[in-house]
């Protein structure tokens, strides 16, 4: 299990690497073909839902390696029980916001999708295709924030922490800059 969850945190972000490859595509070739007169409007908008995806669909990876802000201060200066317990309080109460903001993204991309929802810029297509990866983001956050409650209930460290302390480990504190 820990492999197949950890390969779909990998694949979300290697897709959300994907859709920030595409934007920077559709802008560059936005402002070439403006040079020669071609009108691109349309790409404003795909550009837009490139951003979400991007967003949305990175989150899992960047939580599950500590690339997320959290704010340790307090943490640093306590002892293990109470470090523990936070860590639990702070992932349970995660879980519940990111569970709620993960139903309301399915709730409304099935809405988009079964009322044929139409963009209304200069590219209309259906409003649940680029709504999707908004969701699947969403349900892979909350994925990501369960399965690391789970670790820290088994009475292991958080992932996060984990990977925070083996980068700086090695050398690297560009994460801490």
């Amino acid at each position: 299990m820990r492999r197949a969850l950890d390969a779909i945190y990998l694949g979300a972000g290697a897709l959300a690497a994907v859709f920030v490859l595409l934007i920077a595509v559709l802008m560059l070739g936005q402002s070439v073909l403006r040079e020669f007169g071609v009108h691109t409007g349309a790409v404003n908008d795909v550009v837009a839902w490139c951003c979400a995806a991007a967003a949305f669909l990175a989150m899992p990876h960047a939580f599950k390696h500590g690339d997320f802000v959290r704010v340790t201060l307090l943490l640093e200066h306590l002892g293990d029980g109470a470090r523990r317990a936070l860590e639990i309080a702070a992932l349970a109460i995660g879980c519940v916001a990111v569970a709620y903001l993960a139903w309301s993204a399915l709730a409304f991309t099935w809405e988009s999708w079964r009322f044929n929802d139409i963009a209304q810029g200069l590219l209309p297509i259906p409003l649940w295709i680029p709504q999707t990866s908004f969701a699947l983001g969403a349900v892979l956050l909350w994925v990501a924030l369960l399965d690391e409650l789970v670790i820290v209930l088994r009475g292991a460290r958080p992932s996060y922490v984990v990977a925070v302390e083996e980068r700086h480990a090695h050398g690297d504190f560009s994460s801490e800059v």
